[in-house]
Parts: structure tokens; C-alpha cells; sequence
């Protein structure tokens, strides 16, 4: 369609806007659990008995709320952009195993499982030209 002939001269924007708008929505998110303190991170963090780790459950909640915060920080500015997409796939796989396998099934996984497959797909685009890391 000729109207959107010549958005591809703005790939940059687009990552800084899905860069952005991720970022936001992580901040959102795991602010609400890093501030949560001792009782919702033993919650979050035993999660990942659902891949196989069933030590410091509190430890790993409070991670997961410090992945989220800061690597939604991170993200907006586009500094250290692809550590921090592994370490959100690392959190969001956790995540939908533990919908999926307690008892949530697919739906309830499905949110985790396709920010995973952005964040992937990000770790091999880079944060694009307006951002910290400029590669």
C-alpha cells in the first residue's frame, strides 16, 4: 500500500517507540513488585520451581523485581539493551511456565510466551540508532 511505502526510512523510531512503550510497562509492573517486600518476592520466586530451582525463592522475587524496574529503565534509554532483553526472556519464561504448568494453561501463559518472543527477536535487532548503546 503506498501510503506506508516509506515507513521503512523510520525503523529506527519504531524500535525507540516499541523500546519505550516495553520499558514503560515493565517499569509499571515490576515497580509494584520490588516495593512488594519479603512476602510477595517469596511468592514471585517460587515460580521458578517450574524450571527446576527450588532454592531462594526470595532472592529470585526480588530479581524478577529488579529485572523488571530497572531493565525497563534500561530499555527506554537503550543502555546494555540486549543483557537486559536475556535477562527478561530469562524472568518471562519463568513466568509462563509457571501460568502454564500451575494450572493456568496457554491463556494464561500466552502474555509472557509473546513478550519473550519480542524481547528474542529484539536481542537480535539491537536497540536501533536513537538509543545509549548506538549500535
Amino acid at each position: 500500500m503506498a501510503l506506508f511505502s516509506n515507513l521503512g526510512k523510520y525503523k529506527n523510531f519504531g524500535l525507540l517507540v516499541i523500546r519505550i512503550g516495553l520499558g514503560l510497562m515493565f517499569i509499571y509492573h515490576g515497580y509494584s513488585k520490588l516495593l512488594g517486600g519479603e512476602k510477595v518476592w517469596a511468592q514471585l520466586g517460587s515460580a521458578t520451581k517450574y524450571v527446576g530451582v527450588h532454592f531462594w525463592p526470595v532472592l529470585w522475587g526480588f530479581l524478577c523485581g529488579v529485572v523488571e524496574t530497572f531493565g525497563g529503565f534500561l530499555l527506554i534509554i537503550g543502555l546494555e539493551f540486549r543483557t537486559v532483553c536475556l535477562l527478561l526472556i530469562i524472568n518471562l519464561v519463568v513466568a509462563a511456565a509457571s501460568q502454564y504448568l500451575g494450572g493456568g494453561g496457554l491463556g494464561a501463559a500466552a502474555h509472557a510466551i509473546e513478550d519473550a518472543i519480542m524481547f528474542a527477536g529484539l536481542l537480535f535487532i539491537g536497540p536501533g540508532k536513537y538509543s545509549a548503546d548506538k549500535k
